[in-house]
C-alpha cells in the first residue's frame, strides 16, 4: 500500500507541475514583453536628440524617426496599460490540455505498471525472500513431473543398423537384469539416441548393482542424465545424487555446476553464483563444466545483485585448494570395479603406503604431503596423519606457503573426525 501512494503522489506531482506550465497563459504573472520594447524605444529617442545635437542626423530625417519611435512608444504603452488591468488571454484550450495531459500521466503509469510491474507483489524483506526460496525448493516439481512438461522431441535420424542394436540391447539387459555391465551399456547408448529417461534408468539400475555404494562419478552420470531428461531442471531427485556425490567428492566440477544451478532455480542465485565463482577458481580451463559456468555465471551475478568481473579458470584443485595430483590410473580404475570390498581397501592402502614411502626417502612436494595427510585422513589413520604433518611441518619450516598448504590438509582432516 505504501508503494502504490508513494508512486500516486509522485505521478501527480510531476502532472500538476505540468499542467501549471500549460495555465500560466498570460503575461501578468511578470514583466510584460510590451514594458521593455517601452524601455527601448525611450532609450532610441534619447540617443536620437543626441545624434542631432552632433549632426549626425539631419533636422528631416530626425521628424521622421521621432515620428515613428513615438507611434511605437504609443502602441507598446496601449500593450502595457492592457497587461496592468489583467486583461488574459483565453484560458478554455488550456484548461483542457492540463486536464487531459493529468489524465494521460496517471492513467499510462498504472497501466503500463500493470502490464509490465508485479501488482500485489509484496515488498519482502531478505528474511521472507529466504524464507520463499526454502519454500519453493520444498514444493517444486518432482522428476517425473518435470518430465511430464517437456515437449515431445523431434524424431533424430539414426542409423537403423545402430537403432537395431540398441533394440536387442535393451532385450539382452531385460532377460539378465542382474547384469551390472549391461546395464552401463544400455545408459550410455539410450544417451546417445537421446532417450535420457530410459537412459538415466538404466543408470540407476547399474548403480543399484553395485556390491559396495556407487562411485560420486556414477551418481553425478545419473544426476546428468536426469537434468537432460528433464530440460535442464535439477529436482529433487537430482539434489539427493548430487549430495550424495558431494559428500565424498565435494570438488567435483561436474556436480558443483549442477548444484549451483539448482541453487539459481531455486531462488538463491546468491548461493549459485558462490558456488559457481569457487569451481571457476578451480578450474580446469576448457572443462565442459567450466565453459557451462562462464557462459551462465553473468546472469546468475546480476540475480544476486553482484557486480560480476569475469574469473579465469585456475588448474585443478585438491582438499584444501592444494594442486590436484594424478589420481589411480584407467586400468587400476577399471580393475577396482572388479575387485571386493576388502580388495579395493587393500589396493588404496597400498596406493598410500608406496607414496608414504616415497616421501620418506625421496621427500615431495608440499601438495604431496598433503594428499597423503588427506588419504591417512580419509583411512581413519588419524593419528598417523598428525604424525606426518609434524614431519612435514619440520620439512617446510621455512615455507610460509607450504606451511598454508599443509596446516589446510590437516584442518580439513581434523574437521572430518
Amino acid at each position: 500500500m505504501i508503494f502504490w501512494i508513494l508512486t500516486g503522489l509522485v505521478t501527480l506531482t510531476m502532472a500538476g507541475m505540468l499542467a501549471l506550465v500549460l495555465l500560466r497563459n498570460k503575461n501578468g504573472s511578470g514583466e510584460p514583453a510590451a514594458a521593455y520594447d517601452l524601455r527601448v524605444y525611450r532609450q532610441q529617442l534619447k540617443d536620437l536628440d543626441r545624434d542631432v545635437a552632433r549632426g549626425v542626423v539631419g533636422a528631416e530625417d530626425a521628424d521622421r524617426l521621432r515620428t515613428e519611435i513615438s507611434r511605437r512608444i504609443l502602441a507598446a504603452d496601449a500593450q502595457v496599460q492592457a497587461a496592468e488591468t489583467g486583461q488574459d488571454q483565453p484560458n478554455g484550450p488550456s484548461r483542457v490540455a492540463a486536464v487531459l495531459m493529468v489524465a494521460v500521466i496517471a492513467l499510462g503509469t498504472a497501466g503500463l505498471y500493470w502490464w509490465y510491474g508485479a501488482p500485489g507483489y509484496g515488498d519482502y524483506g531478505l528474511d521472507r525472500r529466504m524464507a520463499l526460496a526454502e519454500q519453493r525448493a520444498e514444493t517444486r516439481p518432482s522428476q517425473s513431473e518435470a518430465e511430464a512438461r517437456q515437449p515431445e522431441a523431434p524424431a533424430a535420424e539414426i542409423d537403423p543398423n545402430y537403432r537395431q542394436l540398441v533394440v536387442e540391447l535393451r532385450k539382452a539387459t531385460a532377460d539378465r537384469p542382474d547384469d551390472a555391465r549391461g546395464q552401463a551399456l544400455l545408459a550410455q547408448h539410450e544417451a546417445r539416441l537421446g532417450n535420457f529417461t530410459a537412459a538415466y534408468e538404466a543408470k540407476a539400475r547399474y548403480n543399484a548393482l553395485q556390491p559396495d555404494a556407487p562411485a560420486p562419478q556414477d551418481l553425478v552420470d545419473q544426476a546428468e542424465l536426469q537434468v537432460m531428461a528433464a530440460g535442464g531442471y535439477v529436482s529433487p531427485e537430482t539434489e539427493d545424487l548430487l549430495l550424495q556425490a558431494l559428500s565424498e567428492t565435494p570438488e567435483d566440477g561436474r556436480a558443483r555446476y549442477y548444484f549451483g544451478l539448482m541453487m539459481g532455480q531455486n531462488g538463491r542465485p546468491d548461493r549459485g553464483y558462490q558456488i559457481w565463482a569457487e569451481t571457476l577458481k578451480q578450474g580446469p580451463a576448457g572443462a565442459p563444466w567450466i565453459r557451462a559456468i562462464q557462459a551462465q555465471i553473468p546472469e546468475m551475478a546480476a540475480l544476486a545483485g553482484v557486480d560480476y568481473s569475469p574469473i579465469p579458470p585456475g588448474e585443478a584443485t585438491g582438499p584444501g585448494n592444494t594442486p590436484a595430483l594424478p589420481g589411480p590410473s584407467a586400468e587400476q580404475m577399471a580393475a577396482m570395479q572388479d575387485m571386493t570390498a576388502e580388495e579395493r581397501q587393500q589396493m588404496i592402502e597400498g596406493m598410500v603406503s608406496g607414496l608414504a614411502a616415497r616421501l620418506a626417502s625421496d621427500g615431495g612436494s608440499p601438495p604431496e604431503w598433503a594428499r597423503l595427510i588427506t588419504a591417512l585422513g580419509v583411512l581413519g589413520r588419524l593419528e598417523q596423519a598428525r604424525e606426518i604433518y609434524a614431519e612435514a611441518e619440520q620439512q617446510f619450516a621455512e615455507n610460509d606457503p607450504a606451511l598454508e598448504i599443509l596446516k589446510s590438509a590437516m584442518d580439513q582432516v581434523e574437521a572430518n573426525q
